[in-house]
């Protein structure tokens, strides 16, 4: 019966390098993912919509007020085009900062390919923009991580003032 249980976790460690996966003796499994998130606000097909904005909203230094709908794709590596696509990061971003950039964030990671394929991660919290790690919580999951639970961090790999398109990686640890 152990032996399994070691085999079984060699044989999801062997897995993609996105992802890491260990078994506890309870059989509750820790994975942990690596991946890219790609935020495309410019160019002839935006993943960000705002939907909806205060009055003040145009006029505040950090767009306090103002609500996104993302459908972001989420990459294996940070190259946009030439990255394996994992699926997309669906939900919404509400700039919630009155004095600095921050967002809260409510969005579900939908794998669409690899071993992950048709589960979903939801994660919530707070996103401060500008903080060299944002650490938000993973409230949830479907399919392969039902019963989620854990947290994701969030670096910025790339930020165009200019334009806004971000990629960000994101480091997610989920018990299920």
């Amino acid at each position: 019966m152990a032996a399994t249980a070691v085999l079984l976790t060699i044989l999801v460690l062997a897995g993609t390098s996105s992802s890491e996966a260990a078994t506890s003796p309870t059989g509750e499994k820790t994975t942990h993912l690596k991946l890219y998130w790609h935020d495309v606000v410019s160019g002839p097909s935006p993943t960000v919509v705002q939907v909806a904005h205060a009055a003040s909203t145009n006029a505040s230094k950090t767009g306090f007020g103002g609500v996104v709908v993302i459908d972001d794709p989420l990459t294996e590596g940070p190259a946009l085009n030439s990255s394996r696509l994992l699926g997309r990061a669906q939900g919404t971003y509400i700039s919630a900062g009155k004095d600095d950039v921050s967002l809260f964030m409510s969005m579900n990671f939908v794998f669409t390919a690899g071993r992950y394929n048709g589960s979903t991660v939801a994660i919530m919290g707070r996103n401060a923009v500008f903080s060299a790690v944002r650490e938000m919580a993973v409230v949830g999951g479907t399919g392969v991580f039902r019963w989620a639970r854990g947290y994701a961090q969030a670096r910025t790999h790339t930020l165009d003032l200019k334009t806004g398109d971000a990629t960000v990686e994101y480091n997610v640890f989920i018990k299920h």
